[in-house]
């Protein structure tokens, strides 16, 4: 490292021209980065740069060229854009046509109300999705936008991150963000955290070295010599923009900057591409998971929904019109009355009432300042999931390590190994003057902390800082006061702290004898025990560190070097695990209880991911960690049932991610029949054989662009503050951190949204589908239309305004127990069964209406028959949003504000409109008192049967859910 460094400053000279290596086109910074083999000076030359970095001139020169450092963004969507896009759904198309129908037959009221109501919705939409596109533009104020840049003449300055260009030299420290590729021209004790861009938690050492090679000469390995394949990432002397320094201190020259960089890369693809790499091997019949990202979870319900509906409505018109010409002699004169039916059919106030929900859903968790949820129908996504996938560092654990262990060379606990770790530690921070403290030193001190005085009787002579090839520390200390530890007086006792592998090799003895005093030769078969030591407590998550110590006499006035790292003796190990977020196991145990099954999708080593899933209390038994690459040969649906029965799988790469993703989703499909052959790679454990993995609602959570395939493959992809901008970008769902309890209430959230949309739907459907039985019945019984199409467009309206009381409701626990998921199947029959017990009510309307109406066949008769079934049709809709929405247990306590407001709203209305002076305007006459007292007696019994059958579903209901918990949140949901 020394070495090289000498000889640029030696040899560069600042401007001068020189042949670019063969193959390199000179200020070919990406070629440059692509390229191994070269040194830092080969690199200054052919950047045209040198160690001072570039003149203004040339800054400025190249800026022109090269443009601003800059991602790539993509341009939002304009507000008219949003508003034509709010459109396209296919429910917003039948209620446009249903307008354009009711023009044609000149039904011009309900034509402007059903306009009406589609502009308001598409306006909430579009208003909202731009409020939360500007929200998550604020975010980007929040990240650091300078760096220190060495340019000629003056000292080193910060300018603004968009003004690098390639060639210039700046400096990196410890929190730094990457700001563009990076070569490295030097280095002390540099560990740069690549997570956003490979998955790996841990920092990776880097140093310039000569052309990618380490200080052995060897090339690190997966790097062959042409530069190709999937490590570059692990090449050294490379820095990628979107990462970030986890310690030590640097200077490096740009490579390429803006959309030359391998981070912006991402921008022209839409999706992450291991540079230069080749990427995980897609199984059988693999899907290409770098398309757009399929149909959400929303889109299937309200598609599903919609092409009920529309089957519906299709079939209304023509039975109408045919049942009244057949029976009646009516021709198109009831064309109106057709129109008027499939319009009270049509719940025209679904696109309002979801886009208000989901709405004013957002905004309450934006209010919080937890959650910025930028596509309004994710947020029924979230309340849909029943599968959360997540990355495990910084949402599971947080960035540093604790103390697990402290073990002799035995293997068994002894505090000695701690004690002088602590020593090391302690010494290496106060005298090395590192730029920032280690994070290891720091979870070793804080574990001593009982014990720390006892570090201060040592004194501290100098101190080795941790070298990325070494890949060891060392600190001296003076033990004049240290006699009853058994060391010679006047001594000095070299503390050496590091990798296993590097402190054993310079290990000749080995301590046996826990108070101090006997040391044994290091002989080939202690350093294979020791050997497994290390990979059995690697394979179980922890992070070991060698401890050794050695005497010296004293040398005045001459320093310390590594090469005095040998003839140490081993006194045992430290092992350190990453720190658990604060609220991870309750989070975990929560979404548990909501049926939401937590999948661990990690580029970490499959020991460390068992160890993080046995703190959580997520399943850890046989097969419940899976390293990724063994789902290369699986088919799509192998690796759904795989992926069903999985807690973890390790070793991820963005491809495997992407692909788990979208298999879970897709689920396996039927089970191989007889004589097809499944597919190779690892076979299901034992009963798993025939089950097939249901398809499932999958939420991915990830900071990283290596998480970028598994967003667009998700239902809803999320991600923190603090990701990298591309990922933000393509998120549905932006939070505030990543801790789970935020996703928690964010699901909670988008589960209230989705069971007031669903309960809109369901008694909306029952009871438009009671009516237009009643009004087919009624037409096709009475010798005049049972309504007139004005009193049906009043009848609407009414209903429409009222409810939208359910935006605001707040549905009860049973809710949001489990996944908010509506299916076509599952509503067709509540609607038809409750739609079948209006109906029954209105028919018993009907005869009430024959005896307490005298006159039916003279006009009189037939305006109080219609003032009747109107009063009856308002009340009827208020027993129904009363009863089947809160059931009749909290019916009998107090139901909730806006729904209470809106029925008695609706009951006053359907007495009071009638005997009012609209009435008549409307063709609607007074109505006698016998009406009333029958009409109570019909609305007593409907109101029993409503409520026995309420609570009938209910049960049913409720019986599934705990069929669920009892298969546990990773069973199939039931379809």
């Amino acid at each position: 490292m020394g070495s090289a460094s000498a000889r640029t400053e030696e040899e560069a000279e600042p401007g001068r021209r020189t042949t670019a290596p063969p193959g390199v086109r000179a200020d070919s910074g990406a070629r440059l980065r692509d390229t191994p083999g070269l040194t830092a000076l080969e690199t200054l030359r052919t950047l045209e740069s040198g160690p001072r970095g570039l003149t203004e001139a040339q800054a400025e020169e190249r800026l022109l060229r090269y443009g601003d450092n800059t991602v790539p963004e993509r341009r939002p969507a304009g507000r008219s854009w949003r508003f034509v896009r709010s459109l396209r759904d296919p429910f917003t198309t039948v209620l446009l046509c249903l307008a354009l129908v009711s023009a044609a037959v000149a039904s011009w009221g309900a034509a402007c109300v059903i306009a009406v109501l589609v502009v308001v919705s598409a306006v909430l939409r579009s208003s909202g999705e731009y409020r939360a596109e500007r929200s998550t533009a604020a975010l980007r104020e929040l990240i650091a936008t300078t760096a220190t840049v060495q340019r000629r003449p003056g000292a080193p300055r910060e300018i603004p991150v968009d003004q690098l260009v390639p060639g210039d030299v700046i400096r990196l420290g410890p929190g730094d963000l990457v700001p563009a590729d990076l070569r490295l021209l030097r280095a002390s004790g540099l560990t740069v955290r690549q997570a956003p861009l490979t998955g790996e938690s841990a920092p990776v050492a880097k140093y310039p070295g000569e052309g990618g090679t380490g200080a052995s000469g060897i090339e690190p390995s997966g790097i062959d010599a042409s530069g190709t394949g999937p490590d570059l990432f692990e090449r050294p002397e490379l820095c990628f923009q979107g990462s970030s320094v986890a310690s030590g201190s640097a200077t490096a020259v740009v490579l390429a900057t803006g959309a030359d960089t391998v981070f912006a890369g991402t921008y022209r693809s839409g999706t992450y591409r291991r540079p230069s790499g080749k990427g995980a091997v897609p199984g059988p019949g693999a899907r290409d998971t770098r398309r757009t990202r399929p149909t959400s979870a929303f889109d299937r319900s309200v598609n599903g929904v919609s092409w009920t509906l529309i089957r519906f409505m299709l079939l209304t018109p023509p039975l109408v019109l045919m049942a009244n010409a057949a029976l009646r002699g009516r021709g198109l004169e009831t064309l109106p009355f057709a129109v008027a039916v499939a319009v009270g059919l049509t719940p025209e106030m679904l696109p309002v009432i979801v886009t208000t929900a989901l709405a004013r859903g957002a905004a309450l968790l934006a209010r919080g300042g937890e959650v910025i949820v930028k596509r309004l129908p994710a947020l029924h996504d979230l309340g849909a999931i029943d599968v959360l996938c997540t990355d495990k560092t910084g949402t599971l654990t947080q960035d540093r390590p604790v103390l697990d262990c402290s073990l002799g060379p035995d293997g068994r606990p002894a505090p000695e190994p701690l004690h002088w770790a602590a020593v090391n530690s302690l010494w290496t921070l106060q005298l090395a003057e590192l730029p920032t403290p280690d994070a290891l030193d720091e979870a070793v001190l804080e574990a001593a902390g009982d014990g720390f005085d006892e570090l201060l009787a040592y004194e501290g002579i100098a101190a080795l800082p941790f070298d990325p090839v070494r890949r060891t520390s060392c600190a001296v200390v003076r033990t004049d006061a240290a006699a009853g530890a058994g060391l010679r007086l006047g001594a000095h006792t070299l503390v050496v702290k590091g990798a296993p592998e590097a402190v054993l090799e310079r290990c000749a003895r080995v301590r046996t004898d826990r108070a101090g005093g006997e040391d044994t030769d290091l002989d080939d078969a202690a350093r294979a025990r020791l050997a497994r030591l290390v990979a059995d407590r690697t394979a179980d998550g922890l992070r070991l560190l060698a401890v050794a110590v050695a005497e010296r006499p004293a040398r005045p006035g001459r320093r310390y070097t590594p090469a005095d790292e040998r003839g140490l003796t081993l006194v045992g190990f430290v092992g350190l695990r990453d720190a658990l977020a604060p609220t991870a196991a309750a989070a975990c145990a929560g979404l548990a209880r909501r049926g939401v099954a937590v999948k661990i999708l990690t580029g970490d080593h499959p020991g460390t991911v068992t160890h993080v899933c046995r703190e959580l209390g997520l399943d850890t038994g046989p097969g419940a960690v899976v390293t990724a690459d063994r789902t290369d040969g699986l088919t799509d649906a192998e690796l759904a049932r795989l992926a069903a029965r999985t807690t973890a799988f390790a070793r991820c790469t963005p491809e495997h991610k992407a692909r788990i993703v979208a298999a879970l989703r897709a689920g396996s499909g039927p089970e191989p029949g007889p004589g097809l052959k499944p597919g190779p790679g690892p076979k299901p454990g034992p009963g798993a054989e025939t089950v097939a993995a249901l398809p499932r609602t999958v939420g991915f959570l990830g900071d990283g662009v290596n998480d970028l395939p598994a967003l667009h493959a998700c239902d809803v992809g999320i991600a923190p503050r603090d990701a990298v901008d591309v990922t933000r970008e393509a998120a549905d769902v932006v939070l505030a951190s990543k801790d789970l309890g935020a996703i928690d209430g964010a699901i909670v959230a988008g589960r209230r949204s989705s069971a007031n949309i669903a309960t809109y739907l369901r008694i909306t459907l029952s009871s438009n589908l009671g009516n237009v039985i009643a009004m087919l019945g009624a037409g096709l019984l009475l010798p005049f239309l049972p309504m007139l199409p004005a009193q049906v467009l009043v009848q609407n309206l009414c209903f429409d305004a009222v409810q939208l009381a359910f935006a605001f409701d707040r549905p009860g626990p049973a809710a949001l127990r489990r996944p908010a998921v509506l299916r076509p199947a599952d509503l067709l029959r509540y609607i038809t069964g409750f739609g079948l017990l209006n109906a029954a009510a209105d028919l018993a309307t009907f005869g009430v209406l024959v005896l307490a109406v005298h006159g039916v066949g003279d006009p009189g008769g037939q305006d109080a028959f219609h003032a009747g079934w109107f009063t009856e049709n308002l009340l009827t809709q208020a027993l129904v949003m009363y009863l089947l929405r809160t059931g009749r247990r909290s019916a009998e306590g107090r139901a909730p504000g806006p729904i209470r407001i809106a029925v008695c709203a609706l009951a006053v209305t359907g007495l009071l409109l009638p005997p009012s002076p609209l009435g008549p305007l409307l063709g609607m006459a007074p109505l006698p008192p016998l009406y009333y007292g029958l009409l109570a007696a019909v609305l007593v019994l409907y109101g029993a049967g409503l409520a026995w059958a309420k609570e009938r579903y209910d049960r049913k209901a409720a019986a599934e859910h705990q069929g669920n918990l009892d298969a546990g949140p990773d069973a199939s949901p039931q379809p």
